[in-house]
């Protein structure tokens, strides 16, 4: 690593979050480092884009034997965003001059010395592995990027959400020593007392208002990691669980995350710590196939108990396929999430008319609302959309 390099810590964004009285860091450490830095920038990029192809790991010598060899197949592997970046060419420049030797040897070299500044900077370790350095720098990349992508599509704020601080009026109860006064239920409690034949309003006619704390939000950014979701739309995905826990946290809400493929790869139980939901989110690569069930049944894990608003966003781009009978499995567990306060959302993604009568049942039985997204552009919108909806 570079003496002087400077550190590069997702954390920071607390301390930026305190200055600014929001989750945003105008200020904070991450503009400081990266923006205006195109190198830095275009790292970041480079880091995430791997990620997002699955891939944590570069081999210089593989990424030149693939290009020389098939370029269309290099792609596969690594994406166009990848090779673009690494490279420095488009990729239509880019087939058009690897045929030409001279070319290829400065490819070759120039390979080689973006893993060397990689590394240099303490961004891939010795068997060019991504770094927790790299992560980070990914991340912050990812987050300015959603930043930006909001003030340019004019995302704006939920409806004022009243929060009581106390929680709100349901259900009465029976009156119990240190309640409080103006939580008096006086209609409930003079009709208990006249059905009781009491001439005067007695201690034990008493009611109070049950409160229902639902001010505050929990809600659990479920994301499809199988194979099929390789690649730009991942990226896209990520970026949009960035806008939610972007808008959520300042709102005082909690954001969690659930990766899923064939088994549960990653979890944040709902927090407020927008920079740990960053670095969990920046991690995220495709692989394996789609277990849905399993995502529902650790997500009822994670809600914490009581009368808060807890709500599941599930993003997929494909049926449940894992167990004996998926479908059921998945309907079944739904059902439970509700019966345990629990509500759930389905955002598609280009699924087939199969998977469309399939996420319409889980977003019925889950009391949720069903996205069926053709366009990932408006991704980050739909998301907050239904965040929104909760208030």
């Amino acid at each position: 690593m570079k003496e002087n390099s400077p550190e590069i810590d997702v954390d920071e964004i607390e301390k930026g979050k305190e200055q600014e009285g929001s989750v945003g860091v105008d200020q904070g450490l991450s503009h400081s480092l990266i923006e205006g830095n195109k190198q830095r920038v275009e790292q970041g990029q480079l880091l995430d884009s791997s990620a997002n192809q699955g891939l944590f790991a570069f081999n210089p010598d593989m990424m030149f034997d693939y290009l020389v060899k098939d370029y269309n197949t290099a792609e596969k592997i690594y994406g166009e965003t990848f090779l673009r970046i690494i490279t420095g060419e488009e990729a239509a420049e880019l087939k058009k001059k690897l045929k030409f030797p001279e070319f290829q040897r400065q490819l070759k070299s120039k390979l080689k010395e973006q893993i060397d500044a990689l590394k240099g900077e303490g961004l891939l370790d010795k068997q060019n592995t991504i770094t927790e350095r790299g992560v980070e720098l990914a991340s912050l990349v990812a987050y300015m990027e959603e930043l930006e992508d909001m003030r340019t599509k004019g995302l704006g704020e939920r409806k004022s959400k009243k929060i009581q601080i106390y929680g709100d009026k349901e259900n009465t109860r029976s009156y119990r020593k240190h309640d409080r006064y103006q939580d008096l239920a006086i209609k409930s409690s003079l009709k208990l007392a006249l059905r009781r034949g009491h001439n005067t309003l007695e201690r034990e006619d008493l009611q109070v208002f049950e409160k229902d704390s639902k001010g505050k939000i929990h809600i659990i950014y479920a994301l499809d990691a199988s194979g099929s979701m390789k690649g730009n739309k991942i990226g896209i995905c990520k970026k949009a669980g960035i806008a939610l826990a972007y808008k959520a946290i300042e709102e005082k809400d909690r954001v969690g995350l659930l990766v899923f493929g064939s088994k549960i790869e990653d979890v944040v139980y709902p927090t407020e710590d927008f920079s740990q939901f960053l670095k969990a989110i920046a991690n995220v690569k495709a692989k394996a196939q789609t277990n849905i069930a399993g995502t529902i049944e650790r997500a009822l894990e994670m809600f914490p108990e009581g009368n808060l608003t807890k709500h599941l966003i599930l993003i997929t781009d494909a049926i449940p396929t894992v167990g004996q009978d998926p479908q059921k499995n998945t309907l079944q567990l739904t059902e439970k999430a509700v019966s345990l306060g629990i509500t759930i959302s389905v955002i598609g993604i280009a699924l087939d008319k199969e998977g469309i009568t399939f996420a319409k049942k889980i977003s019925e039985i889950g009391k949720g609302r069903l996205h069926i997204i053709r366009n990932l552009e408006h991704l980050d919108r739909i998301v907050l959309e239904d965040y929104y909806a909760l208030s």
